[in-house]
């Protein structure tokens, strides 16, 4: 539908946010939600504890904001190991509007991101979602993840999304009540640490489409810290082992210097060329690429200082390798307060660490 036509009939829309722990962050990201400039949302807070302090944070935006419909949820379910799943079903199921939002807590958002995401928003689309990038913040871990995210991750996204193919990463997902009735609900993918990737697999499975929001999901976490990034990352990269491992032994072909030195190898082996020229010729070329991306994904300007840059992505190149071995040679994985086992399709089992001696099993 265009956005004219919907310009005084916007259908209502419930935001889920499922919360759990105390960020610095989360209080003023959380604001972000109540200041929506959209004319009908309720905000459903999920928290699995009581006394939690999100809750005391939220009772204070209340009463700023008492307009802003907004119900607190707390204790959750259990259908599952997924502790998200688990956390966001009572929201989930009191939900009054047949548009479900469903965003973490460590995301800031504009007052026109729901509006925009809503537009993208057609019969033929199950899920609308966002290409993740960070806000600005002090610190080595903050423009690394600047980098990552506007370089490997954008490039990657918008790939995929090109050709149709799943790339969705569960920060921010707006669906329809009826998608998930098509599909199962969502209690079905309580047993995925990746649920997200799962959830865009049965929607595409269904036939509807995935569609990308013009505006970025920005993450505005109040903890970065460089052996936490290490960590996300490496834990995607377990997820991907543990449910597709075939498509993930080619990743690590595909990156920047392992293709270097394939495209230098068969240079020298069947023109002859000077392999050491092709191959500095070639991580050139792919960090010019890799300038443009990202400041094209942040709206023609640089996240981060050229030699903040320069530094952060030969980093990353360097030690690309690191998630991949994690993902091969551990079996578990630590995520919010659980700890969990990977089994093969993506299955976990949720554990103790006196059973972290036991042999890996296959779910």
């Amino acid at each position: 539908m265009p956005l004219a036509a919907r310009s005084t009939n916007w259908p209502g829309v419930s935001i889920v946010k499922p919360l759990a722990g105390a960020d610095p962050n989360l209080e003023s990201n959380l604001e972000s939600f109540f200041t929506l400039n959209y004319p009908l949302f309720e905000i459903l807070i999920c928290v699995h504890e009581d006394g939690d302090p999100i809750i005391e944070s939220v009772k204070r935006l209340q009463k700023k904001y008492p307009h802003v419909e907004c119900r607190i949820f707390v204790g959750g379910e259990n259908v599952g190991p997924n502790p998200k799943i688990n956390n966001l079903l009572p929201g989930y199921r009191a939900a009054k509007y047949d548009i479900f939002w469903i965003t973490d807590g460590g995301i800031r958002i504009t007052p026109d991101t729901l509006m925009d995401m809503v537009h993208c928003q057609t019969d033929e689309v199950g899920l609308v979602h966002q290409v993740p990038l960070v806000r600005d913040d002090q610190g080595f871990a903050t423009a690394l993840e600047k980098v990552f995210f506007g370089t490997v991750v954008a490039r990657v996204y918008l790939a995929f999304a090109v050709h149709g193919m799943n790339c969705f990463i569960g920060m921010s997902a707006l669906v329809r009540r009826s998608v998930f009735i098509d599909i199962g609900g969502i209690e079905q993918f309580s047993c995925y640490v990746g649920d997200d990737f799962y959830m865009a697999e049965a929607i595409i499975s269904k036939g509807y489409k995935l569609a990308i929001s013009s505006q970025p999901v920005w993450q505005n976490s109040g903890s970065k810290r460089l052996s936490t990034f290490l960590a996300r990352i490496s834990r995607w990269a377990q997820y991907r082992y543990a449910s597709k491992p075939l498509r993930f032994v080619l990743e690590p072909f595909l990156e920047c210097l392992f293709l270097g030195l394939e495209g230098a190898w068969a240079a020298r082996m069947l023109f002859g060329w000077n392999p050491l020229l092709f191959f500095s010729l070639h991580v050139l070329i792919w960090f010019i690429l890799d300038l443009i991306l990202i400041k094209v994904v942040n709206g023609g300007h640089m996240p981060v200082n050229m030699f903040q840059f320069l530094v952060c992505w030969i980093f990353r190149e360097c030690t690309m390798w690191y998630p991949y071995l994690v993902a091969v040679f551990v079996p578990t994985i630590k995520w919010r307060t659980g700890n969990y086992r990977l089994g093969w399709g993506g299955k976990v089992k949720e554990f103790t660490p006196a059973m972290s001696s036991a042999p890996p099993s296959i779910v």
